[in-house]
Formats: C-alpha cells, sequence, structure tokens
C-alpha cells in the first residue's frame, strides 16, 4: 500500500489539482486522502482494487473541499505558480477550458479516463456510478467537447 502511495503521488497530485486549481489545496487534498487510506486500509477487501479504491476517497475529498468552498476559482494557466510538481493542465489551454465547462459529472469522467487513463469499469467503481450511466457521460462528454473544438477552428 505504502509504495503505491509514493509510487503515484504525482498522478494524486495532478488529479487533486484538475478539481481544486490551487497548489496548496491539491496538496492537502491528497494527504488527507492518503491519511484516510491508510486508517481504513484494513476495510480493503481486494488488494487489486485498492487503486481505485484510493482514487474514489480522493475525488470524495476533492469534492468535499469544493462543497466547503461553495466557489471554484478559475486561474489562467500563466497565473500559476511554479512548485516541485510538474504542471498537471494538458499543453492546450482551450481543451482544460472546454473540459472544465462541462457538467461536474461528464467533467470528473474525462478527467479519470483521459488524464488519470482508468478504465471505464474503474470510473465506474470510482464514482459508484453504473458502468453504462459512465458510458453515457463518457460519450456525451466526448461530443460536447468535440463540437467545442470544431467550432473553435471556424
Amino acid at each position: 500500500m505504502t509504495s503505491f502511495l509514493v509510487e503515484d503521488q504525482a498522478r494524486f497530485y495532478r488529479l487533486a489539482y484538475s478539481y481544486l486549481k490551487n497548489r496548496e489545496d491539491a496538496l492537502d487534498a491528497v494527504q488527507t486522502a492518503v491519511c484516510r487510506a491508510l486508517e481504513k486500509q484494513d476495510s480493503l477487501q481486494t488488494p487489486e482494487a485498492m487503486r481505485t479504491w484510493f482514487y474514489r476517497i480522493l475525488v470524495h475529498v476533492c469534492t468535499d473541499q469544493l462543497r466547503r468552498r461553495k466557489t471554484v476559482v478559475f486561474l489562467p494557466p500563466e497565473a500559476l505558480d511554479a512548485g516541485s510538481y510538474e504542471d498537471p493542465l494538458p499543453e492546450d489551454g482551450s481543451l482544460n477550458r472546454r473540459v472544465e465547462a462541462l457538467p461536474p459529472e461528464i467533467a470528473t469522467i474525462v478527467r479519470l479516463r483521459f488524464y488519470e487513463e482508468l478504465s471505464l469499469k474503474e470510473i465506474s467503481e470510482v464514482t459508484g456510478w453504473n458502468l453504462s450511466t459512465v458510458k453515457t457521460r463518457l460519450y456525451t462528454g466526448l461530443r460536447k467537447l468535440r463540437i467545442s473544438m470544431e467550432g473553435a477552428e471556424e
């Protein structure tokens, strides 16, 4: 468990940052999620499910922080401070803005699928949504992104 948490900490930070848009908040979220995971590691029934189990904890921590904050702060990429972690945003800032403009449920699925490279089954386990719901929301999001990108090219 500990090696998994140490090896993938940059990925966890990137996911938390995609939700919280603040370096310190993202680091706090990862730390909180790691603490919760270590406290609850005995409740993990199958070690193979550790990855999705931890992502679920991290997503819940991030959404809890957003709920407490009640507002989402959008920062332009140039306003981000340079830290010890690499920039978690995709190279094309316009694509990131388009993902953020999606409804939260759809944006979560897009982030987990393409930023974190989780399978649809793993996303279903992380979010607690039915697999067909995950598929529908993913394809809806991809369609909206495609339409948005095509509109920008014209």
